[in-house]
């Protein structure tokens, strides 16, 4: 018993040494104007991306394969930023994906479209036809697209995005109130992201 509570400690002073690297202003900022926190115990983890974004690809493996290792306790979802037209098609596409339900690999089906095909998907059309492979039709696709649901998420994504001051992408935010920027490696990033997660979770 001795021996597994001095291992214990051990433990908890390398990740308290570890976590101690970690420094507002550095690898992690404050939002002035955090959003509000749900009080229910669990952590809201959001990545700020586009489907455009080579890093944002880049990043998608490394941050599928953290959620899906996250308990009951953190809950992690994506915010399409809507900064221009174009982002704002790719945001109707994400969450056009996600009111027919079809499989989350075709999230990264979209990604490999874009950056190993060539295909921009930058026109209504285009997405009709990407789509279409999945079995949508063009005009389910169209209904879609112009809803008045999705329309709404969208302008909330805008509203959120500015009072973050989301700037880049990916970007990840931690119960609205804390961000981490792509200034080091995703597996960095993700590291970051568990500290944070685990400042925050008395206040979640």
């Amino acid at each position: 018993m001795k021996k597994i509570n001095l291992i214990t400690l051990m433990l908890a002073v390398f990740t308290i040494s570890v976590n101690a690297q970690f420094k507002v202003g550095l690898d992690y900022r404050i939002v002035a104007n955090p959003l509000p926190v749900k009080k229910d115990g669990v952590v809201e983890v959001v990545e700020s991306f586009w489907y455009g974004c080579g890093g944002c690809y880049s990043f998608e493996p490394a941050i599928n394969d953290w959620s899906s290792k996250q308990g009951d306790d953190v809950k992690f979802s994506k915010m399409p930023v809507p900064w221009s037209s174009t982002h704002q098609l790719h945001a109707q596409l994400y969450y056009t994906i996600d009111a027919l339900k079809l499989d989350p690999s075709t999230h990264s089906a979209v990604f490999v479209t874009i950056h190993q095909e060539g295909d921009f998907l930058a026109t209504p059309k285009r997405i009709k036809n990407f789509l279409e492979k999945f079995g949508v039709a063009p005009e389910v696709t169209e209904k879609y697209l112009n809803s008045w649901a999705i329309k709404q998420k969208i302008n909330r994504d805008a509203k959120h995005a500015r009072q973050l001051k989301i700037d880049s992408t990916p970007m990840v935010v931690v119960d609205g109130k804390y961000i981490v920027e792509p200034k080091r490696s995703y597996d960095e990033m993700l590291q970051i992201v568990d500290y944070l997660i685990e400042l925050q979770r008395p206040n979640s």
